[in-house]
This record gives structure tokens, sequence and C-alpha cells, in this order.
């Protein structure tokens, strides 16, 4: 009996030249996090290849002052993925970047009284002027005054709005919401008022504009995406609400009788912990217990900073879509009349 629970020996890792995609195939014979991202680089192939399935993307943390918005913006203009959901932090730094201001590298060990006379902000190891910052937040109120006072938007037309602003203000092609605009990627945040983004639409508030998002129409429209796919996968970058906003489609579709059955694809990205009993940690398991995961998915979670598992993953997909490898007919969505 023994045997059947010893049929697959591990591989040594062997030195030589190679790609990234090659590297990760390797990996899939080492064992602990190292297996689990090789297995992360297939599965998410894997989902490229299948004719009819809509793939989401849920980004969290602070992955573009990091170092991750041209990433990002690759798998949107490549359509590797056809949905985002973020936090308004990544778009409103996206923003930032792509109208020609900076992150900088740091340190955590700095001194924070120091850094604050000078002006800057710190996240982690990287640091930013809040002076263009607020730079920034005037920009988004400025252009908030052009937004119409008696519609109700989502966050997804909010930032399409955002990205037709930042393509005539100049940005430049690597911003997510540009490309996301141009692929015809819809963009959500459900957390809008959780970020600068926020904080400028407050300062058109308090000039007079009438501006209304309605988070529950951000619900309506990502779970009719559900409802019109055949299959749906999922990506997490980190989890938080993007995750949750996401998961719980699903669950919706299944009140509403127009059950799916789970995502039947399952990947992320995350530094927690199942056992805390937070989302972000939580297994693809426990999603399988409120329908949210299909019990026949394929799951791979990677205990692993995102900073290290994203920019490798998705240069084997870049590296297989070099060699030939191309997804077939993306989804393409309409809402209320607008691609």
């Amino acid at each position: 009996m023994e045997h059947d629970f010893l049929k697959d020996p591990t591989v040594p890792i062997r030195i030589e030249d190679r790609g990234v995609s090659e590297l990760l195939e390797a990996m899939e014979d080492t064992g602990f996090q190292g297996r689990r991202l090789g297995e992360a680089a297939r599965v998410w192939k894997e989902m490229l290849k299948e004719d009819d399935i809509t793939i989401f993307l849920g980004l969290a943390g602070a992955m573009v002052p990091a170092g991750m918005r041209r990433v990002v913006s690759y798998l949107i203009r490549n359509r590797m993925v056809d949905c985002l959901v973020s936090t308004g932090a990544n778009i409103f730094h996206d923003i930032h970047e792509a109208l020609g201001r900076h992150h900088f590298k740091g340190h955590p060990g700095a001194d924070d009284s120091q850094l604050h006379r000078c002006g800057i902000d710190r996240i982690y190891d990287v640091f930013a002027l809040e002076e263009e910052f607020r730079e920034i937040d005037a920009l988004i109120a400025s252009w908030a005054e052009e937004m119409d006072p008696e519609r109700e938007y989502s966050s997804r037309e909010v930032c399409r709005f955002l990205g037709e602003k930042v393509e005539a203000a100049g940005g430049d092609e690597d911003s997510i919401v540009v490309s996301a605009r141009k692929s015809g990627v819809p963009v959500f945040v459900p957390a809008l008022g959780d970020s600068s983004i926020g904080i400028g639409l407050v300062l058109a508030r308090r000039k007079g504009r009438r501006v209304v998002v309605s988070h529950i129409k951000d619900v309506d429209e990502i779970t009719g995406m559900v409802e019109k796919s055949t299959k749906t996968g999922v990506i997490y970058v980190g989890g938080g609400v993007p995750k949750n906003f996401v998961q719980q489609t699903e669950v919706i579709t299944s009140i509403l009788g127009t059950d799916k059955g789970g995502h039947e694809y399952a990947i992320q990205f995350t530094t927690d912990a199942p056992h805390w009993g937070g989302l972000t940690g939580c297994s693809f398991e426990e999603g399988v217990s409120w329908g949210k995961i299909s019990k026949k998915g394929r799951k791979v979670q990677v205990f692993v900073d995102a900073t290290i598992a994203l920019p490798v993953v998705v240069q084997a997909l870049h590296d297989w879509a070099s060699g030939g490898f191309k997804r077939k007919n993306p989804p393409v969505f309409r809402f209320e009349g607008v691609t």
C-alpha cells in the first residue's frame, strides 16, 4: 500500500542554460513553495488554453509602488486576464507613475520622523513625495468636475473615465487604467473610498461637485460577467477586498438561480496563513464549502511574497507566448451598451 504514496520522486534542480518557463517546469518536481510556484504557472497556462473562460485578477497590497505596474499592464494588454479587481491605492499609484511621478528605493530602517519633516511617505522600503501625491489628489478632483452629478457610477465606470483622462494627459503606455480601457478589460475598485482616489473625490465634493459611486452597482456588474461566462478562473495577488469581491459572485449567482458551480481555476500568491482565520490566507478548500470554488477546480496557493512570484510567473507566460502559445478568443463584455 505504501507504494501508492511513492509514485513520483522529487528531482533535484539542475543549473543549466534555460529560460524562466523551463525552470518553473523543473521546479514542479521539487518541494515546498518552489513546487507550488511551478504549479501556479502551469495552471495559469492551462486557463489560457480554455476556449471559453473569463479570468479575474484580484490585486491587493502595494504592488504598484513595489514595481509591479508593468507586469499588470502586460497581463491586461495581452489578455492573460479579462477583469481586474484592485485596491484603490494601486490604481492611484498607477496614475501617479503614468503621469511622470516616481516611487523611490528607500530603507525600512529610515528615521520616519525625519521623513515626515521632509514630506516623504514610506511604504516599507519605498519612498514617495507627499507633495506629488497631493498634486494627483487635486488632479483627480479637477477631473471629477466633468462627471455627471445626476449619474450613478460604478467603480468600473470611474476607472474607465480615469483611463481616458490619464491618456489625454499624456500618460505612458504602461498605465494599468489606460491599458485596460484600450483592451476592453473592466477594472473594479470595490473600496474606492479607501484610497487617494477617494480623497480626490472628497475634495471635489467639498467644492460642491456631487459624485455618486455605487458599489452595489459594482457587485451587480461583476456578477453579470460571471453569469455570462461558461467558465471562470481567478488569480489573487494578496487577498483582502478584491479576493472576496470576486469570490462572492459565485454565492450571488447561486442565490439568483444562475449558479455556475464555483470558479474552476484558482491561483493565489499570499504571505498570510489559514490558521489566523482571515480571508486573505483562507484556503481554496474552505472556499469550496461556500460554493465559491468548484470542488473539481484546479487550485494552487503559493505562500510567497507576490513581488517575487508575479514577475517570475508572468515572465514564464511571456516565454510560452514568444514560443508560439497564444490565447484564443478572450471574452468581450458590454455594460449598458458600452464595451
